[in-house]
């Protein structure tokens, strides 16, 4: 007998729902590690009725030829599983109580997981020499930063000082340690003076290549480069003269070349990752593996239940041979790329999304998702998991809607409730803005259908995935033709579809989606109410505050705020200076630990909204960031969404039913 389904599910339904993340292949390609997260009170031991606390829990799982179980079984969060080339060993990482995550290490034939780490702070980036002697990681070990709790003045002189979903940055970077297993030892490997990421060992176990930039500077202009540091080394050789953002690095088998992901120098923010082959020692131009695909590398499309790591980086099936994922339209699917330049679809299906993989040994780990499935765990083309089972409500499937554009047809999706309607309609718009609605599984939008509002969401022009003119379409000009593509979108979906009613609308969306939904309510009263969430309303005051400003208007518009030609122009396309226009009732939501778009973005669209006397709320979330919708604390998300629903209530007269019960079977 399965669990009675509620038809209108409320926003606590997100605490029944167990995400998925981070899947690991084995060695042998035939048996996968990965994370389910669940959500509970803090502590079971003691509740607190007037006050819950549901936290994130997480589990390593294990499928094989014996089924799927659970290897880990602690009370606090458990994550990053990572096979031993042996496959006989699982290292992972354990956040307990209030320290950080510390590294253990479980042996598959059984007993109990071994603490290796006692650091004050965490331990991340867990990769395995390829001989399995040592483990390499990155800490900040013991270093605390009291300062604040101490009443201390900051003393800052780098260009970036804090991060989003970091707060303030530490003053020394996190460091590179190596475990020797055998013994236990843990050293010490590379103090770097600047922030490093993406380590990975090379082929024969000499040593790791890594990403970084030269300098503070550099990496506040998105300008890394590839270094290679020897086990027994001190100092890292630079390989690269990139100059340029580079996301990954992926040794070739042959030990002499290796794979970049990025965009070369002189290419702004608009521009697709790509692949990029070269040699480890120099002396040769890079070489584009995917010259003939018009889609960036990864995984852009957004989802709201992805709580953990998403792994994506490119894999070596052979020594010809890589694999990757790409985003195409509004699906992302696995594509193989040969050292000649080939490009073919691997595992590509244009009404899913594979939100992560990892290949070995013949085999795949993935998660995959549908706008009505939820994520699952496929190992080798067979689902391990079944939570889409588990949901407490009816799924409800889109229909695609397109619209005309001067580069080709635009496409996006409407959500209809059940029923003959009329019901309100919701124009729902995305961030980045290079980012993409597609086929993913959303909670929050089944969640508004099923409480009776049609959910219509598009990729205009900026969005990924419709090729790089139609990226390019919107640089130095926001809030021109992606405004149009929107509103066009809008009205196919109303002159389409008889159930929607015009006449009761509103416009919502977060980052660039909260900059469009103040810019678009700024430009036309049609609306009859707004949500802006996480937002951007004056371009100037955003560059010196955003921990991406000093570079992020230079790549998306060709303006910077410290230019006065330039910030006349960005005031120009800033929607605070047309906000005497705005006569749409508006929510805002803001967390005060967004960096990315600060809080006092919001701060200003309230108190000039409450100048003009446009009804307007204001919700700040203390001690969440930019990610709140889609990984921040539950209890969080859950008030947030009630914020949503009370506001599209008021405003748009939802008539409010006790919610009907699907029949148990």
């Amino acid at each position: 007998m399965t669990q009675p389904k509620a038809a209108q599910p409320g926003p606590e339904t997100l605490l029944s729902l167990s995400f998925p993340s981070d899947p690991q292949i084995s060695p042998d390609g035939q048996r996968a590690a990965f994370v389910l997260t669940r959500v509970e009170e803090d502590d079971p031991r003691k509740p607190d009725a007037a006050f819950a606390k549901p936290r994130y829990k997480g589990q390593i799982w294990l499928a094989d030829a014996a089924g799927t179980r659970a290897l880990t079984h602690g009370e606090g969060r458990d994550g990053s599983p990572r096979w031993s080339p042996d496959g006989q060993t699982l290292a992972f990482t354990r956040k307990a109580g209030e320290g950080g995550a510390q590294l253990y290490l479980l042996p598959l034939s059984g007993g109990e997981a071994r603490r290796m780490t006692h650091f004050r702070g965490g331990v991340q980036d867990l990769q395995w020499s390829p001989g399995g002697t040592h483990l390499a990681f990155l800490s900040t070990a013991d270093d605390e930063d009291k300062r604040d709790e101490r009443g201390e003045a900051r003393i800052i002189t780098k260009p970036r000082y804090r991060f989003n979903g970091r707060d303030w940055l530490p003053e020394r970077p996190a460091r590179l340690f190596v475990l020797h297993v055998e013994s236990g030892e843990v050293r010490e490997w590379y103090a770097p003076e600047v922030e490093i990421s993406g380590v990975t060992w090379l082929p024969g176990g000499e040593g790791v290549l890594f990403v970084a930039p030269q300098s503070e500077r550099h990496g506040a202009q998105w300008q890394d480069e590839v270094w290679q540091l020897d086990l027994n080394a001190a100092v890292p050789r630079q390989v690269t003269a990139w100059n340029s953002a580079v996301q990954a690095v992926v040794p070739h088998p042959d030990g002499q070349r290796f794979v970049l992901v990025g965009r070369p120098e002189g290419q702004g923010n608009t521009e697709h990752a790509h692949l990029y082959l070269l040699p480890l020692q120099g002396g040769a131009a890079p070489q584009r593996l995917d010259a003939g695909h018009d889609a960036p590398v990864g995984n852009l499309v957004g989802g709201d239940c992805h709580v953990g790591a998403m792994p994506a980086k490119p894999t070596w099936l052979d020594e010809r041979t890589l694999l990757f994922s790409s985003t195409v339209r509004g699906s992302c699917g696995l594509f193989t790329a040969t050292v000649d330049g080939e490009v073919r679809p691997h595992d590509h299906d244009p009404h899913t999304v594979i939100a992560a993989f990892t290949a070995r040994g013949g085999g795949v780990a993935l998660i995959r998702e549908r706008a009505d499935r939820f994520p699952e765990v496929e190992v080798n083309g067979v689902a391990v998991t079944d939570l889409h089972a588990a949901l407490p409500f009816p799924v409800l499937s889109p229909t695609r809607v397109t619209f005309p554009t001067e580069l080709g047809e635009g496409e996006g999706w409407v959500l209809r409730p059940a029923g003959e309607g009329p019901f309100p309609a919701l124009l729902n718009i995305h961030g980045g803005p290079h980012t993409d609605y597609g086929h993913a599984f959303m909670h929050e939008f089944q969640l508004m259908a099923a409480r009776g509002y049609g959910v219509c969401y598009s990729n205009p022009r900026g969005s990924v995935g419709y090729g790089q003119a139609w990226v390019d379409a919107i640089h130095g000009r926001w809030g021109s033709v992606d405004m149009d593509d929107l509103l066009a979108f809008f009205d196919r979906c109303l002159e389409g579809d008889s159930t929607l009613d015009r006449t009761r609308t509103a416009v919502m969306g977060g980052s660039y989606g909260g900059y469009m939904t103040n810019w678009i309510t700024a430009h036309t009263p049609r609306f009859q109410a707004a949500i802006t969430d996480r937002s951007i309303c004056n371009l100037i005051s955003f560059g010196g505050t955003s921990d991406i400003g000093l570079r992020f208007w230079d790549d998306e518009l060709g303006l910077n705020f410290h230019r006065r030609a330039d910030a006349l122009k960005l005031w120009d396309l800033s929607p605070l200076q047309y906000v005497e226009n705005v006569q749409t009732p508006t929510l805002i939501v803001h967390s005060v630990l967004d960096h990315r778009c600060p809080v006092e973005q919001a701060e200003q669209w309230y108190a000039a909204l409450t100048l003009h006397g446009v009804p307007v709320r204001f919700v700040r979330f203390p001690g969440e960031d930019h990610e709140l919708s889609r990984s921040g604390r539950p209890d969080r998300r859950l008030v947030r969404l009630n914020e949503y629903l009370e506001w599209l209530d008021q405003w748009l007269k939802v008539e409010k039913t006790a919610p009907e019960v699907v029949g148990a079977s």
